[in-house]
């Protein structure tokens, strides 16, 4: 079963989102801010097919994690998709070099489109 992280510091939103991935065949594991997911990363071999990357978070935002995620070579090729209740999202993604964003509030069809393009081939 295909991994998603979701990196989002708003705990409704995250397990809104952990729950409508399970239910459509993915296994979902969140993380409240960037400094979190990166450990939740270094501490497996098993990788995510996406990552669901929320840009305002405490502690370490989204840019951040970006930064540190592309430092590191064993997590650099992971997907990113930006989302973002803010302005401007589609250009801070192009900034951290990430194709796929979506603006909150997400439409749950668009996401899960996205996310099966990073996971195409789900176990059931």
């Amino acid at each position: 079963m295909h991994r998603v992280l979701v990196i989002d510091d708003e705990e409704m939103i995250r397990d809104s989102l952990i729950e409508f991935l399970d239910d459509n065949g993915y296994h979902a594991v969140g993380a409240v801010d960037g400094q979190d997911a990166l450990e939740k990363l270094s501490g497996t071999t098993s990788r995510p097919c996406v990552i669901l990357l929320d840009l305002m978070m405490p502690v370490m935002d989204g840019q951040t994690f970006r930064q540190q995620q592309l430092a590191d070579p064993t997590l650099s090729a992971i997907p990113v998709i930006v989302l973002s209740a803010h302005g401007g999202v589609k250009k801070s993604a192009e900034d951290l070099k990430i194709p796929d964003h979506l603006e909150k509030p997400l439409r749950l069809q668009d996401l899960l489109r996205l996310v099966h393009k990073h996971c195409p081939a789900r176990d059931h």
